[in-house]
């Protein structure tokens, strides 16, 4: 409900830097402390706290209107909210979508998350490009009570996400089998009942319809934990191998994932095709670099050149570090930039059907623009069979 200038703020942002943002929370009540980046999409907010990629972040959404399609189960893309909160400038209305099954505001409660709303979210958002994503406390309390020393305090000792594995913490605890595919009208997911391809993913923190995607271009999915070993990845005969998105700083998750890539490129010759963090990991694993981004890309509006064939893309991405492109070794090729900075969006090798990419395209902001990576990788395990 709307709030007047008499009401008692009931939330509290405090960055590490001092600086306090009062609003009214929703959701769950208690503290939480992260970092917090900014996201300029429109729509998928229920995704968005849903994906993986968000753990250690608490997320301002620049679009004003959240909440107001709901939620429903079919849009999660991991079985939890992940991201540790989010800031919004209204509070969430009453949800108005045929979809939905619940409002956002009790299902951020029962899921144990934090809101804020009434908050200056362009403020918020200047300030973390002008100084870079900053250490946060996010408190909601109904009475209105806030230990602001305390909080300031609990920002200031978040460790941040460099050095950071988080991979391992949201990666599953177990191997398992994926044939679903993505939502069409009016049958919702089917499953994939005639697969061509046998893949091993190998889950950073992947995201559902990104092993939708995988499905729905003919491939039998075989997931597996984030520090699989070369020999479990092998042991599967797969077609292919893909390298899935997660949260963290990818140095820290290099330490057991390039092995393994190294050790699948060295033993075996199928193609492999990675997204964000899988980006980061092949390229760590062919000898390039990353390094931490001062704002990070989060949003749905990011356009991207393909540099081979001069198309541009609009994408949905969700990164705070990147590859150093000036790293690249001999035989690995730049494929797409960010129209924004001109940071890597994708590489490939020169000699085999390995390649990957920064950004989403299962998210299909575009919204069809990137689906053709998915087609190339299954398109690439088919020419090696024949």
């Amino acid at each position: 409900m709307p709030h007047s200038a008499m009401d008692m703020p009931t939330a509290c942002l405090a960055l590490a830097d001092g600086t306090l943002f009062y609003g009214y929370g929703f959701g769950a009540t208690g503290q939480a402390e992260a970092e917090l980046c900014f996201n300029t999409a429109m729509t998928g907010y229920q995704e968005i706290m849903t994906d993986p990629s968000y753990a250690g972040q608490i997320v301002t959404f620049t679009f004003p209107h959240i909440g107001n399609t709901g939620v429903t189960p079919e849009d999660d893309e991991t079985a939890e909210p992940v991201a540790a909160g989010m800031v919004v400038k209204w509070d969430p209305t009453e949800p108005s979508n045929w979809r939905a099954t619940q409002d956002l505001a009790s299902w951020l409660a029962a899921k144990g998350r934090i809101g804020i709303g009434g908050v200056d979210t362009r403020r918020l958002t200047r300030a973390i490009r002008q100084q870079g994503a900053p250490h946060v406390a996010i408190s909601h309390d109904p009475d209105g009570n806030f230990d602001v020393e305390a909080l300031v305090k609990a920002a200031r000792g978040f460790k941040g996400l460099v050095g950071l594995d988080l991979a391992k913490d949201v990666t599953c605890a177990q191997s398992y089998h994926w044939d679903e595919m993505r939502w069409a009208w009016p049958e919702g997911y089917a499953r994939q009942e005639a697969p061509r391809h046998k893949v091993v993913a190998i889950d950073y923190g992947a995201k559902r319809n990104i092993l939708r995607c995988l499905a729905s271009t003919g491939c039998d999915v075989i997931v597996l934990p984030a520090n699989a070993t070369a020999d479990e990845v092998l042991a599967h005969n797969p077609d292919g191998v893909f390298l899935s998105n997660g949260p963290g700083d990818p140095a820290a998750t290099g330490a057991y994932a390039v092995p393994m890539i190294q050790g699948v490129l060295e033993r075996s010759e199928v193609p492999v095709f990675g997204i964000c963090l899988g980006h980061q990991m092949l390229a760590l694993a062919l000898g390039a670099k990353t390094i931490k981004m001062n704002h990070g890309h989060h949003g749905a509006n990011h356009p991207v050149k393909d540099v081979e064939t001069g198309k541009v893309e609009i994408t949905s991405m969700n990164h705070g570090f990147t590859v150093d492109s000036q790293t690249l070794p001999k035989g690995v090729m730049e494929t797409h930039v960010s129209l924004f900075d001109g940071s890597n969006c994708g590489i490939r090798m020169t000699d085999r059907p390995v390649f990957s990419v920064q950004y989403h395209p299962e998210a299909s902001p575009g919204p069809q623009d990137s689906f053709y990576l998915f087609e190339r990788f299954a398109n690439a395990m088919e020419a090696r069979k024949s």
